[in-house]
């Protein structure tokens, strides 16, 4: 039982994620994005049983992306980089500093790669776009501790 709720959390985590990406489309995708999905890291920092279905959100979020692909395996491997930082740092706001810094790098580089767009300045914008998004969700996530039924859901009980 225990297993299969898991199971449907991680989907539910991953429908959310794709389909608020999509459904902010103009400004999930790009160089300079503010990908508000991005907010749902913050639960691989109370629990790193929901990386799976974070990671399978990005991967479904980046089908429609003008990049396709490539977008699929560099925004995954950037989610989960993110994720695995948020679980092991000591507070949200140092997660949401290097979830900028690791999404500035990944995307940056895939950006420049893909574009030839120069390596700083798209690092820069990508990271820009994803610490504040990432701030908002810090503070988010802080209005959600305070509520214990919802913490005592997420929290990794392990």
């Amino acid at each position: 039982m225990k297993n299969t709720r898991l199971l449907v959390t991680n989907a539910l985590i991953a429908a959310v994620y794709a389909a608020w990406t999509i459904l902010m489309a103009p400004i999930s995708y790009g160089a300079i994005q503010a990908r508000l999905s991005e907010i749902m890291v913050f639960l691989a920092f109370y629990n790193k049983k929901f990386i799976p279905g974070l990671a399978i959100g990005c991967i479904l979020a980046n089908i429609p992306s003008s990049l396709g692909v490539i977008d699929m395996v560099f925004g995954t491997i950037s989610t989960i980089l993110v994720c695995f930082a948020m679980y092991y740092l000591p507070n949200r706001y140092a997660g949401a500093v290097a979830g900028g810094i690791i999404t500035g790098l990944i995307i940056g580089f895939e950006l420049h790669m893909v574009f030839q767009l120069p390596f700083i300045i798209s690092a820069l914008e990508v990271f820009a776009g994803e610490v504040a998004v990432l701030v908002i969700g810090a503070m988010i996530f802080g209005l959600i501790e305070r509520n214990s039924g919802v913490m005592n859901y997420i929290k990794d009980k392990d």
